[in-house]
């Protein structure tokens, strides 16, 4: 497992993380929570040392549960990144960064995840109607307290994050990024953090699965199963180019004697500024199967070879 700092933090964090938006078991379709827990087993054993969660991750901290249960008794072996600000209210997504909201949420996620300090504590959405300078200062106020290590946003623009260095000296941003998503590129995002040494966590790196290869079509039968909502890439007119691409990809996994998914994986890995990419897993077998995109990195010419058919297909 290769590692890389994370901003100004002093974290050594792994380029591979373990991202549990999935474990929520509303979004990524039904898990099993003894395999999952498992999962987070066989990324540690696998030498990923982030594992990223988030208080909306399912409709009571679901996801952090799981993540509580799969640390107890190896906290130490974790950096552990969790995010605030976004409540779930009768079944639906409210951004709110009051001060005294925030406090509740730190203070129970702490005592979900069994810890007494959070190595990454990410802001999860900016909000429009309170603003984001009380949250960043409140966010502020924990580190001095010794609740939280390090202070990321999650989802900011980069005018945001101009203020979030200003108030927060933030280590981290977590943008999403993969092949088929780079407005974080495109928006000035990435560059933003690397000339300013903000460490980067990719999210959506697999563009909700598609960038494994293994979905040709849009997920059914699973009423759990609401990635398509959020990932446009399963529906035409996106569907037909996505399965143009992964031909190339397929092409580049064949030559490599790896999977699709890695290849994948290796060119997020490969943007510069990218610390970590966040890689979503329910089953110790994917897990295990992510790690593996550490082992490994696309050359020069393979990666001409990627953005010249995507240049081809999209532009």
């Amino acid at each position: 497992m290769k590692f890389r700092k994370l901003g100004n933090s002093g974290i050594d964090v792994s380029v591979i993380g373990h991202g549990t938006w999935g474990l929520g078991n509303d979004f990524f379709g039904q898990i099993d929570e003894e395999e999952a827990i498992k999962s987070i087993h066989a990324s540690l054993d696998g030498g990923v040392n982030l594992i990223d969660t988030a208080a909306a991750y399912g409709p009571d901290n679901d996801s952090e549960r799981i993540v509580g249960k799969a640390l107890k008794g190896r906290r130490d072996k974790a950096v552990l990144a969790t995010k605030a600000g976004l409540l779930r209210i009768h079944g639906g997504y409210v951004r709110c960064l009051d001060p005294g909201v925030m406090r509740a949420e730190l203070e129970k996620s702490l005592k979900i995840l069994g810890t007494d300090c959070i190595d990454l504590y990410q802001i999860h959405w900016p909000d429009y109607n309170n603003g984001i300078e009380r949250g960043l200062e409140q966010m502020v106020k924990f580190k001095r307290e010794g609740k939280v290590r390090a202070i990321g946003v999650s989802n900011f623009s980069v005018e945001e994050m101009k203020t979030a260095v200003r108030i927060a000296d933030i280590s981290s941003a977590q943008p999403q990024l993969s092949l088929l998503s780079r407005d974080s590129i495109k928006n000035g995002v990435l560059p933003y953090c690397r000339e300013n040494g903000i460490g980067v966590l990719t999210y959506g790196s697999l563009g909700g699965g598609i960038l494994t290869g293994q979905f040709g079509e849009r997920p059914e039968g699973d009423p759990k199963d609401r990635r398509a909502d959020f990932y446009p890439f399963y529906d035409e007119p996106m569907r037909a180019k996505v399965q143009e691409l992964l031909g190339v990809l397929k092409e580049v996994a064949e030559k490599r004697g790896a999977a699709v998914a890695e290849v994948s994986i290796n060119w997020v890995l490969a943007q510069p500024g990218v610390t970590c990419a966040l890689m979503g897993s329910s089953k110790p077998r994917t897990a295990l199967a992510n790690v593996k995109a550490a082992d490994w990195e696309l050359t020069e010419g393979e990666l001409r070879t990627i953005d010249g058919a995507y240049a081809r297909i999209f532009e």
